[in-house]
Parts: C-alpha cells; sequence; structure tokens
C-alpha cells in the first residue's frame, strides 16, 4: 500500500457497473502487483445496484469514486482521470486481472531509454478460456484497423506464443493499458461521449495524430473473461458499436475508409433485417446508423479540428494502422 504522503507512480483504474461478481479477482491481482506500493487504486462505480458498494467497502486499499449515474467505459475512465497527478494511468478492465509482474513490464517499456514518445503500452491479454486442444489463445496484442475502418483485435484467438512479436502497433486495447498521463492531457483525454466501445481506437487516433507511438508489451499478461462485462449479442452492445464505429471513423480517416465502413455498416444492417427482421438487434443497427447521422455535423468540425494541427498526417497514422492489420491474424469487435 501507497503511504499516505508518497506520490505515487500510477493510478490504476477499474471501471464497473453491476461487476460484483467480477470485481474481487480483478482488485486481487493489483493488490498482487510487485509496484502494489506505488501504485493507486482508483474504482469507478458506473451507479452499481448489485451491491458492489458493499463489497467495496469492505476492500481497504481502494479509492472508490462513485458516478451518479452509468457513464460506460468511456464517462467512466474520464471521470477516474480528473485529478491524476500520477505519471502513468493503468487501464484495467473489471473483468480481467493482470500478472503480478505486468505493471513492471508495462512500466518499464514506457521508462525504457529513447521511449520518450510513446503515450501507451498495450498488455498481451489473452482468454481466460482455452481451444480444443487446451492452448491458451489471445484476446489481443493491441489495435489495428481493417481497410474498412473496422477497429479490431490484433492477434485474436491466435494460440499463445504464435502472436505477433513486441513493438509498434497503431492503437492500445483499453481493457489493459498503461498510458502516460502527459500524452492522454495534451490531446484532450477520453471522450466520454463514446459511453461504451471504440474510445480507446479514437485515443489512439489523437496521440498518433499529435506524434505520440503506441507499443505492444509481451512480457505484461493479463487474463480476460472476454463478453463476462457486456454481451456481444445485445442490442446495446449493437448501437454503440455501430454508432462509434462511424463517428470515430469520419473523426479521424482518410475519405475512402469513411466511405467503406458506411458501406460495411448500412450493408450489415441490410443483412440483419433480411436475417431476422426488425428485431431489437437490427432495431439497434439503424438507431446506431440514425444518431452517426444526426452527429455528422458536429462530428466534421472535429476532424477539422483534429487534424488542422497534426503533426502526422491522417494517412500516414492509417497506414500504421492497416499494415499491422494486414501482418497478423485479427478480427472486428463487430461488424
Amino acid at each position: 500500500m501507497p503511504a499516505p504522503d508518497a506520490s505515487p507512480l500510477v493510478r490504476a483504474i477499474v471501471v464497473t457497473w453491476n461487476g460484483a461478481h467480477l470485481l474481487p479477482a480483478c482488485l486481487d491481482s493489483l493488490d498482487a502487483q510487485h509496484l502494489r506500493d506505488r501504485t493507486e487504486v482508483v474504482v469507478v462505480d458506473n451507479a452499481s445496484t448489485d451491491g458492489t458498494d458493499a463489497l467495496l467497502a469492505a476492500r481497504p486499499g481502494a479509492t472508490v469514486v462513485r458516478a451518479p449515474r452509468n457513464l460506460g467505459f468511456a464517462g467512466g475512465v474520464e471521470l477516474g482521470l480528473r485529478d491524476v497527478r500520477a505519471p502513468f494511468v493503468l487501464l484495467l478492465n473489471n473483468d480481467a486481472t493482470l500478472a503480478p509482474d505486468g505493471l513492471d513490464a508495462l512500466v518499464a517499456e514506457l521508462t525504457a531509454p529513447g521511449h520518450e514518445r510513446v503515450a501507451a503500452v498495450t498488455a498481451k491479454v489473452v482468454l481466460r478460456r482455452h481451444d480444443a486442444q487446451g492452448r491458451t489463445l489471445v484476446n489481443s496484442t493491441g489495435n489495428v484497423l481493417t481497410r474498412w475502418g473496422a477497429g479490431v483485435d490484433r492477434d485474436w484467438l491466435a494460440v499463445d506464443g504464435t502472436q505477433s512479436p513486441p513493438g509498434d502497433v497503431f492503437g492500445f486495447h483499453g481493457g489493459a493499458a498503461l498510458l502516460r498521463t502527459e500524452a492522454v492531457r495534451a490531446v484532450g483525454g477520453i471522450d466520454p461521449w463514446l459511453f461504451l466501445y471504440y474510445e480507446d481506437t479514437d485515443l489512439s487516433w489523437r496521440l498518433r495524430a499529435a506524434g505520440w507511438t503506441v507499443r505492444y508489451v509481451d512480457a505484461a499478461v493479463a487474463e480476460h473473461a472476454h463478453a463476462a462485462s457486456s454481451d456481444p449479442a445485445s442490442a446495446l452492445f449493437r448501437y454503440y458499436n455501430t454508432r462509434n464505429s462511424l463517428v470515430v471513423v469520419t473523426r479521424h480517416a482518410p475519405a475512402g475508409m469513411v466511405l467503406r465502413s458506411l458501406a460495411r455498416q448500412v450493408a450489415g444492417t441490410v443483412r440483419a433485417l433480411a436475417r431476422t427482421g426488425w428485431d431489437p438487434t437490427t432495431r439497434a443497427r439503424a438507431r446506431g446508423l440514425g444518431a452517426w447521422l444526426l452527429r455528422l455535423p458536429r462530428t466534421l468540425r472535429e476532424r477539422r479540428t483534429t487534424w488542422r494541427t497534426a503533426v502526422v498526417p491522417r494517412r500516414d497514422v492509417a497506414a500504421v494502422a492497416l499494415s499491422a492489420a494486414g501482418s497478423t491474424g485479427a478480427a472486428a469487435r463487430g461488424a
């Protein structure tokens, strides 16, 4: 535990909503970190109603920030960042655990000589489940993009040991990553409006536009119970995934990628309508498209503002994302 007068090196932020069944393992893994005495743990509780407040009250060592309502992952992270003084911020999903030496490896990468312009380092995230042969499967070694503008987890379902090597990657995976506070502040932080999904991809675009880079660290291992805190088959997932993928690609990507992304989402909605009719998830797709369209004037203003002052041209950033996606297996978060 950090001494009361010690300045923490890392603030670990865990955002939770009705995740009382997930939090103990996540927080235990943070308490087991070799750097625990230099880490402050902040749990942002998004107005849970499942006994999370009682669970946290019974656990010493974590600062609890209670949101007045469910702010989503993006809003929760933004709330957790507001008064941060630590030079580094660890993001860890409430359905993930970090190996005891994971934080050591992430901090070592960010503080290595020559890495002063590295804004984020992303862990090797593996799935809690295994394949038919009992082998560990990879969830993510960072975020990349397809030519259709979809954010994807690099090395999705690769057998552990066959994934991409450590090094530069387009973006960080928000479920287990260490961010440089200075860099995040310099580009405006996490966008709370995104609520859920694509907030890490959006921030990665802005960091790279400003001349920062992102790296993948193989030695930092996080285990993730994929979809334990949200259901990819749900209407909620479909709405935010559709809306946010289009908003983020419109904010940042070359025009051709924006048009391909829109075509992909429209085609997906038409296919869903033909396959399942006007069910809740099809309606959620259509609502997501409508929300993107209504927001389009604001999104275009954000596009002009971000890229007018960019240090790195848009096409160069997109090329990094596409080359990383093309070099390894990757899976879209939602098509």
